[in-house]
């Protein structure tokens, strides 16, 4: 079990990495982090996601490329990880549907998000780094990885062996954004 020092050392120590080595990340490292991911709470236990992973050199250059944008100067760091894992999300079981309705909100975007950091927080613990991305051109990655054009793709984590240097994180104040007991 994990300290609850060194699981706030972990979450201090993740940060979004922008630059990879060409090193493969192993298949057992890969195994955990997806097993992370497939185990993220969900709404009613609804698990509204697919995780698509993807480390074929060719289908990753392809939705590396789908990914960034030249003109903007987004995401070209994509090209470099040696694997990414495509967020698709899936229709909620009735009950999280049916909440979601009651409440107007829709549960399984806070469900991909928390699957997302699962993704995140398991790489960091396997010695990895991660990007999560938001911008990309979801009908060609859903072209490239013959995904049905009536699933949304959330988001594309970047995975692979850092060469980012740790940078220290900036929040604002606690002072601003934790109150107790009251707003």
């Amino acid at each position: 079990m994990v300290s609850g020092k060194e699981m706030l050392e972990l979450i201090l120590r993740r940060q979004s990495d922008r630059k990879y080595s060409d090193r493969p990340v192993e298949e057992e490292k890969l195994e955990r982090i997806i097993e992370a991911a497939r185990m993220a709470p969900s709404a009613c236990n609804a698990q509204p996601w697919k995780f698509v992973v993807v480390n074929d050199p060719e289908k990753l250059g392809r939705v590396a490329k789908a990914a960034s944008a030249k003109v903007l100067g987004m995401n070209m760091f994509v090209e470099q990880a040696p694997v990414l894992i495509v967020i698709v999300r899936e229709s909620p079981n009735f009950s999280s549907k049916a909440g979601g309705l009651i409440k107007s909100k829709d549960y399984s975007h806070i469900d991909i998000g928390i699957a997302a950091e699962n993704i995140c927080l398991q790489a960091a613990a396997e010695g990895l780094g991660s990007c999560i991305l938001g911008w990309f051109d979801e009908k060609e990655v859903r072209s490239i990885l013959g995904i049905p054009g009536s699933k949304r793709v959330e988001l594309i984590i970047s995975l692979g062996y850092s060469l980012s240097e740790y940078r220290q994180k900036r929040r604002k104040p606690k002072e601003i954004t934790v109150s107790f007991n009251k707003y």
